[in-house]
């Protein structure tokens, strides 16, 4: 039931809303569990580490302290938390299989400490979760049983959605995750636009794409984070993040599993729309672990727009 606005819903903490969500007690307890691991990645975040681990992961990329630091604690929660039956990171080659399968058990996938890169110049950052029923992560997105992130920035907040809505939470002074915004919507349109990529290797339906959204006046705010460009359309309620194919890179750059699934789960839930260019992001079958795909995610008539240019091209 939703909580009439005003100050008593500043005093309704996260587990609490969780139960309201007429949810099983395993999820409650495994979105409780990333909720208090997000408590100890900020807490590295603020003090860690800022240079690099001398690893690789899985797609090449060089790994920095806090993205292993992150990777670590969110993965030993998740183990210790005797609901998850297989674990897969941004951070991790291949699935971690904790338990056999049986009822009541989750998969997880996640980024751990999504645009990391960006801590030593002190900008925001997040960690993105994607949660299935069951011991696959490998189906559509449309599956999840529920999606979050967690932004660390001025303040720290947590945006989830169980199919019912996308909430945020906000931690205060004692780290208690507590309600500031109920079931937030977005807007058919916006004036807000995210362009990921190098806009000389646009192909011609995303230039004249960008044109248009130039043309009728939408602002350009780009921070080179995920989670806090999708936060601010989210919480904003307009606008679209796109990071599309590229010459050189058809794919784009950001993974299905753990950052495309998830967002577009919440942004759909709030009304909005996420594609690939020619399919929903949700609807798309992985083929394996690592899959890029191209994304355009945010308010339903921009992203219809986008794809208007891509179908003339």
């Amino acid at each position: 039931m939703p909580h009439e606005p005003g100050t008593t819903k500043f005093q309704i903490d996260l587990r609490r809303h969780l139960r309201e969500q007429n949810i099983c007690d395993n999820l409650v307890h495994l979105i409780c569990e990333i909720a208090e691991a997000g408590k100890y990645v900020i807490n590295a975040v603020r003090t860690g580490d800022l240079g690099v681990a001398g690893t690789s992961n899985l797609y090449g990329e060089e790994q920095l302290a806090l993205d292993v630091l992150s990777d670590r604690i969110i993965k030993k929660r998740l183990i210790h938390s005797g609901v998850v039956c297989s674990i897969l990171s941004e951070e991790m080659d291949e699935v971690l299989n904790v338990k056999p399968e049986a009822d009541g058990l989750y998969s997880v996938g996640y980024d751990p400490l999504d645009g990391s890169s960006l801590v030593d110049v002190n900008l925001a950052v997040g960690t993105i979760v994607s949660i299935h029923s069951g011991c696959t992560l490998l189906k559509p997105g449309r599956s999840q049983v529920a999606a979050l992130y967690i932004l660390y920035g001025p303040r720290v907040s947590l945006v989830y959605s169980v199919g019912k809505g996308v909430h945020e939470f906000t931690m205060n002074h004692l780290m208690e995750y507590t309600l500031t915004r109920e079931n937030i919507t977005m807007q058919p349109a916006g004036n807000i636009y995210s362009p990921g990529g190098l806009r000389n290797k646009y192909c011609e339906g995303v230039e004249k794409f960008v044109r248009y959204l130039e043309a009728k006046g939408a602002k350009l705010r780009y921070s080179g984070g995920f989670v806090p460009d999708i936060n601010q359309i989210l919480l904003k309620g307009k606008g679209i993040f796109m990071y599309p194919a590229l010459n050189g890179s058809p794919k784009g750059k950001l993974r299905l599993l753990f950052e495309l699934n998830p967002m577009a789960y919440l942004i759909e839930q709030a009304g909005g729309s996420a594609s690939n260019g020619s399919i929903p992001i949700l609807d798309i079958m992985p083929d394996e672990i690592g899959q890029l795909e191209p994304v355009f995610i945010g308010c339903k008539d921009d992203v219809e727009k986008a794809l208007e240019f891509l179908n003339e091209e």
